[in-house]
C-alpha cells in the first residue's frame, strides 16, 4: 500500500478497510499522525506521563480489536479519540479514587486570565468573553523553531486539564468544535470558553517570550 505521512491520510473508508485487513503501513501512519496528540489528551486525565503512554497503547489495542465493529457514525478520528478519553478517564479514576473527577476539575479549573475579560453574573451571557479574542495563529516559521515548540509544550502542560484537552484537540490535532464536543462530551458553549481561555494563556506565554527576545536583540 502507498505510504501515508503527516496529515495526508486517505478517506475514512480506506483507513477502515486497511485496518481490517491488518495493513501495517496504515497503522503506522495513524500512529505517526495521531499518537502525539493522543498522549497530550491522555495526560489531561492521568497523573503521570507513563500512565498516559499506557493509555495510548491500550487505546490502539482497543482500536485494532474493535475496528470490525466500527459503524461509521462518526469519523475514525473521533471514534479513536472517544476510546482514548474513556480509557484515560477510567485510568484517572483508579489513580484518584479518593478525589472525585468533578472535584478535581473544580479545584484546578481556576481562570488563567483577568476575570474582567469575562461577562459577570448579571450580564446576558455570564462567563463568556466580553470581547472574543482573535484566533490564535502561529506562523509556520515560528512553530518550526524548537525553542518555540518547547515553550508551547510547557504552556500546554500548565493549563488546567479541560483547557488542555480542548486546545490540544482543536489547535494541535485540528478537530472541529463539533468533534471536540463529541469526544469530550461537553457543550458547545463550554468548549468555546475553555478554548478561548487556553488560547489566551498560551498566547500570553508566547508574547512574553517574543517581547523578551526583542528586548535582548
Amino acid at each position: 500500500m502507498e505510504s501515508f505521512t503527516g496529515s495526508r491520510l486517505p478517506p475514512d473508508d480506506v483507513v477502515v478497510a486497511a485496518l481490517r485487513a491488518g495493513d501495517e503501513a496504515m497503522f503506522a501512519a495513524l500512529l505517526d499522525t495521531w499518537s502525539r496528540g493522543m498522549l497530550w489528551l491522555a495526560r489531561s486525565h492521568v497523573s503521570t506521563n507513563d500512565s498516559a503512554e499506557e493509555v495510548v497503547q491500550d487505546t490502539w489495542l482497543a482500536v485494532i480489536r474493535g475496528i470490525d465493529g466500527f459503524e461509521g457514525r462518526s469519523s475514525v478520528k473521533t471514534w479513536v479519540y472517544r476510546i482514548l478519553v474513556n480509557t484515560a478517564r477510567k485510568r484517572g479514576l483508579r489513580e484518584n479514587r479518593t478525589v472525585p473527577w468533578s472535584s478535581a476539575f473544580e479545584h484546578r479549573e481556576e481562570p488563567v486570565t483577568d476575570r474582567s475579560l469575562f461577562q459577570g453574573p448579571d450580564d446576558p451571557f455570564p462567563g463568556h468573553w466580553k470581547n472574543v479574542p482573535s484566533a490564535w495563529s502561529t506562523p509556520e516559521g515560528e512553530v518550526l523553531a524548537a525553542e518555540v515548540r518547547d515553550l508551547i509544550a510547557a504552556a500546554l502542560a500548565e493549563l488546567p486539564p479541560r483547557q488542555r484537552a480542548v486546545i490540544t484537540l482543536r489547535d494541535v490535532e485540528g478537530c472541529t468544535s463539533e468533534e471536540v464536543c463529541e469526544i469530550l462530551e461537553i457543550s458547545a458553549a463550554n468548549q468555546r470558553v475553555l478554548l478561548h481561555r487556553a488560547r489566551v494563556a498560551v498566547r500570553g506565554r508566547l508574547e512574553d517570550y517574543f517581547e523578551t527576545a526583542r528586548r535582548s536583540a
